[in-house]
């Protein structure tokens, strides 16, 4: 009995510590006012294009020592940055524990872990090559989770930062260039369409959102990440082109290797492998509605994708009397909206932003024919502790009603709530208590409904 509760005073622990510590970090009421300085670069980031990063990822990964463990080596890592050279290591380790319904609670408790190496080649510094820059991911981890196993039975997956077993892999190595101050942005190479480690919601990306695209810092269930009815392809090689003629419109077109594997280069499969390549296509609105406490910025995004991979068609095959049909070339339309609905003041980026997601796949060929989530993340919600953020997002999943062909299996939806708060506990470390509800486990309408406690450990080195 001991053993089995054990999980449960765990969570429950980390639950109160980090509650008691955020309370116990008070700092006077009275804030002094921002600078003139500290207002004006707030103001700037807000209104860039697209009210996201119009910079390749040099800016988001362009450290300032107190943010990481090992601080400023000597003064060495700020040599580096200065001479175009950026280097972070971080660390993120997630416990999970099915504590009541799915299919099993004996053992179903896991711990993940996942390490990236970043490093950031500022071509514009070291080769006079303006608006170049080159980037390399290396990502490693430890533990397969709650996925891995027939603990839970879902179908989207409850942490988006398992990686399985594995020392190091090359998982990203691209090129990216600017033209024309942003408006024009060009990235070959190994490449992640999603853009949800390196560049979360940045220009070149696919799906993106503000608050619901990075299992790393915000939701852990893949629903909350990204949307699962388009068919994403694993890391490899590809090209992605962004162009913005406007400051309130964009459009965003990728082509990567349909048959990716991450831990290949990506030639094998590019260039020995079948022909297929997965396409995507999204433009976008990008408002920003002006307050006294700065910019309101939104992000309304739709898309279409294009997969000439073959699938295996869903259909009465008269308990396998008839021969499998396959279908090519499938397309589907997504939709992903951000908008901040609400500044606490104007020098940082406190405040209220919901989300909304929906994506659409043929019945006929995807598990998945509908699926939409919504929520919002709140930063700074409790006084003092201004960087902190609290999110609540929701989304379901509608199986298609074409697997109902096949005997013993009655298709329905699977619905997901999850809630975390992530507490900065300093400036290099974070911790994040969540809690997942999951109704109807794998679509199925007699499913167990299943609640998921975990906690995620956030470190940059």
């Amino acid at each position: 009995m001991i053993l089995k509760l054990t999980p449960l005073l765990f969570i429950s622990a980390m639950l109160m510590f980090t509650s008691a510590w955020a309370r116990s970090q008070t700092v006077p009421t009275t804030q002094a006012s921002p600078t003139a300085d500290q207002t004006r670069s707030f103001h700037e980031k807000t209104s860039s294009i697209s009210g996201i990063c119009n910079e390749p990822v040099a800016d988001d990964l362009e450290p300032d020592p107190s943010d990481y463990l090992t601080g400023n080596w000597g003064g060495v890592r700020d040599q580096m940055v200065d001479s175009g050279i950026i280097v972070n290591l971080d660390l993120y380790s997630v416990y999970q524990v099915n504590a009541h319904g799915g299919q099993d609670t004996q053992d179903a408790q896991r711990i993940t872990g996942e390490y990236n190496l970043h490093i950031g080649l500022d071509l514009e510094k070291l080769l006079k090559l303006k608006g170049s820059y080159f980037y390399v991911r290396g990502r490693g981890g430890f533990g397969n989770g709650l996925d891995g196993t027939d603990k839970i039975g879902d179908i989207f997956g409850v942490n988006g930062n398992t990686v399985g077993y594995r020392s190091m892999d090359v998982v990203e190595a691209w090129f990216h260039q600017n033209f024309f101050d942003g408006k024009l942005q060009f990235r070959l190479g190994k490449i992640d369409m999603s853009g949800t480690i390196d560049c979360r919601g940045c220009p070149l990306s696919i799906d993106g959102n503000a608050y619901a695209n990075d299992a790393q810092t915000q939701f852990l269930n893949n629903a909350l990440v990204n949307n699962p009815t388009i068919p994403f392809p694993d890391y490899g090689l590809g090209v992605m082109v962004y162009y913005s003629p406007v400051e309130w419109f964009y459009t965003t077109a990728g082509v990567a290797d349909a048959q990716a594997d991450y831990r290949k280069t990506g030639f094998s499969t590019t260039f020995h492998d079948e022909d297929h390549f997965v396409s995507m296509y999204e433009f976008g609105f990008t408002p920003a509605i002006l307050t006294k406490k700065g910019p309101l910025t939104g992000n309304y995004r739709f898309g279409l994708w294009y997969d000439p991979r073959p699938k295996e068609m869903y259909f009465n095959d008269y308990n396998g009397r008839l021969p499998a049909r396959l279908k090519r070339d499938d397309v589907g339309f997504y939709a992903s909206f951000d908008q901040k609905v609400y500044h606490e003041n104007d020098w940082d980026d406190q405040g209220l932003g919901l989300f909304f997601r929906y994506g659409y796949a043929h019945s006929d060929a995807n598990f998945l024919e509908h699926f939409w989530s919504i929520g919002g993340a709140y930063q700074g919600l409790i006084p003092t502790r201004d960087e902190d953020v609290l999110g609540l997002g929701f989304a379901q999943g509608f199986m298609t009603n074409d697997l109902g062909y096949y005997e013993g299996f009655n298709p329905g939806r699977e619905t997901v709530f999850e809630l975390y708060y992530a507490v900065k506990v300093t400036h290099w470390l974070t911790l994040s208590p969540d809690i997942q509800y999951i109704m109807d486990p794998g679509a199925n309408h007699d499913g167990r409904d299943t609640t998921v406690l975990g906690i995620r450990l956030g470190m940059q080195f």
